[in-house]
């Protein structure tokens, strides 16, 4: 009985981060409201703070469960990060507008003083930058065929896959974000197909 408690409970979270994510995308953050998020999942607004104390809450959850969802597409358990699987998601990403929306909003949100989402993307862009570091060492070693070492192109491949998502969600049919990552690549250094073997040989 506990399990099956457990299940629900899970079930229902699940169902409420999903409705989360919409009414953000359709409304921003701050035109957001935990009644509208409650709506659409079929519960009262007191009977949602049994799962989310706080809007802030709800909104960190938001963004952790987006982070799980691209975690499974572009990491391997046993190699970390590769160049092809961020190729990869970035294709994926552009199959799944909404949750790329919704992500570019908060993120252009949470720039603003005292918003509720700044400490997370602080820390996820710490986090990201110093795994692209990773990556492009092992892809380069110390220096990069242009010169960069791995800390100084790891910002420079963040800002562009984020940059991309912007302009694309903007004007899709005029931006190819897989290709243009793809240019991005080459410019590195990476003949396309290239792997992790090969650009450091």
């Amino acid at each position: 009985m506990a399990r099956t408690r457990s299940a629900r409970s899970e079930e229902r979270r699940a169902d409420i981060l999903r409705a989360a994510l919409e009414v953000i995308a359709e409304r921003g953050y701050r035109g957001a409201s935990l009644g509208a998020v409650a709506e659409r999942v079929g519960l009262t607004q007191q009977g949602l703070l049994h799962y989310f104390p706080t809007k802030e809450a709800l909104l960190v959850a938001v963004l952790e469960e987006r982070d799980q969802w691209d975690t499974g597409g572009r990491r391997s358990s046993a190699d970390g990060w590769r160049l092809e699987l961020l190729a990869s998601l970035v294709e994926y990403n552009a199959m799944r507008p909404g949750i790329v929306q919704t992500f570019s909003a908060l993120l252009g949100e949470s720039v603003t003083d005292e918003h509720p989402a700044r400490p997370f993307f602080t820390r996820r862009y710490a986090q990201v930058r110093e795994e692209m570091t990773d990556v492009l060492r092992a892809e380069f070693g110390d220096r990069l065929p242009g010169g960069l070492t791995p800390e100084h192109a790891a910002p420079l491949l963040v800002a562009v896959m984020d940059g991309l998502q912007f302009q694309w969600l903007l004007d899709p049919e005029s931006v190819d974000m897989a290709a243009s990552f793809q240019d991005f690549v080459a410019l590195l250094g990476i003949p396309d197909g290239a792997g992790a073997a090969d650009g450091a040989s």
